[in-house]
């Protein structure tokens, strides 16, 4: 569904205190939001994680991204270290989520999907805010739940 569409800047993990999760939204939009600028961002291609093995997410690319994309990204792990709470060091590889496929998903059915698609483009969008949310894994899928909207500055 459209509105599981998603592109993930920090997973952050569980947090059970309520109250550490709206001061993290106050700091997010003070210290984070306020310094990058609204933006432009490309969606082009498509791929699955992992590269290798069982597909397991079906996603559509973002180019190269954009500088402010990864200055919102980096501002909040800076953040995140300052505040105690855990950072996943991965390399960040900024894409849409489009699907997230069960372990039945049939490996040649998914190469012919990335084949028909891999000129996949679609029109750039502005980003002028992100999203801080909670997510739930049910038997269904993820679902997500907007806890707080913050919006970019302007420098």
């Amino acid at each position: 569904p459209a509105q599981q569409l998603h592109l993930t800047l920090r997973f952050i993990g569980e947090v059970a205190d309520e109250t550490v999760t709206e001061r993290l939204g106050d700091e997010l939009a003070d210290q984070v939001a306020r310094a990058v600028r609204p933006f432009i961002l490309p969606v082009e291609g498509v791929g699955v994680f992992p590269v290798r093995g069982a597909p397991k997410v079906v996603w559509a690319g973002v180019g190269r991204g954009h500088p402010h994309l990864f200055q919102l990204r980096q501002r909040m792990d800076d953040l995140l270290l300052a505040t105690g709470l855990p950072v996943d060091l991965r390399t960040f590889h900024p894409h849409v989520t489009v699907a997230r496929l069960r372990a039945e998903a049939a490996p040649t059915t998914v190469r012919h999907f990335l084949q028909r698609h891999r000129d996949f483009v679609a029109p750039p969008f502005r980003v002028t805010c992100f999203g801080l949310y909670a997510s739930e894994h049910r038997p269904v899928g993820a679902v997500h739940t907007l806890l707080r909207e913050i919006a970019l500055g302007e420098g």
